[in-house]
């Protein structure tokens, strides 16, 4: 093999390898606490999904197709999001750049949050939070009508490996990896970060409303 030609197949085997690596690192998602992805999305839904297509969503920048899949949906209630119901759901179609796949028989229920599009068009990816609804505690599923609102104006900072510390007091410091070596432990399924009247923020747990106790600076 010459030269040029060993220089050529060594050039193209980089290139492979390149977008490969891009392909597997181009959907690389933080952790997120269900009421931090409330308050991050423009829309949270309950629904059921009962069919699929792939549609023609545009075209890139070299002015090639790009195709998603289309999710028609079943709304059976808002948390957040426009006045009008959602009828359809887009993602890309693969995991590798966060495409999102669902069941579409129409017999599981989903909380899904989501962004909306410049064309009002509901987007979703797996950095969003998503999960069968039957899954969710009691405390979540609560939290979603009001008290994850609530807490809104709070940060919950996730804790990685030990020591973490807040930086400020309108954060909550999410311990549930160091804890429990889970994502979703028990402050992600039973707790909620709350602001209270002096304006520092706290955990809260319980499926009522918090007390004006606690609002006015009691211990959670």
């Amino acid at each position: 093999m010459s030269a040029t030609v060993s220089s050529l197949v060594a050039t193209l085997f980089l290139l492979l390898a390149l977008r490969v690596e891009q392909i597997a690192e181009a959907c690389s998602c933080a952790p997120i606490h269900p009421q931090q992805a409330f308050c991050n999305a423009d829309v949270v839904i309950r629904a059921k999904v009962v069919a699929n297509k792939e549609v023609n969503s545009g075209n890139d920048i070299y002015g090639n197709p790009i195709q998603k899949i289309q999710y028609e949906i079943k709304q059976i209630k808002m948390f957040k999001g426009p006045e009008h119901n959602i009828e359809y759901i887009f993602t890309a179609t693969s995991s590798a750049v966060c495409g999102v796949m669902l069941e579409t028989s129409g017999k599981k229920e989903y909380l899904i949050t989501g962004k909306l599009g410049k064309d009002g068009k509901m987007l979703i990816t797996l950095c969003d939070f998503i999960m069968q609804w039957d899954m969710l505690t009691p405390t979540q599923k609560k939290s979603l009508n009001q008290r994850y609102q609530m807490g809104c104006d709070c940060k919950i900072v996730r804790c990685p490996s030990i020591p973490c510390y807040i930086t400020s007091r309108s954060e909550c410091l999410w311990t549930d990896w160091v804890t429990e070596k889970s994502i979703y432990g028990r402050q992600a399924k039973h707790y909620a970060c709350v602001k209270r009247s002096d304006d520092s923020c706290a955990w809260y747990r319980g499926v009522t409303q918090p007390k004006k106790e606690f609002l006015d600076v009691e211990d959670p």
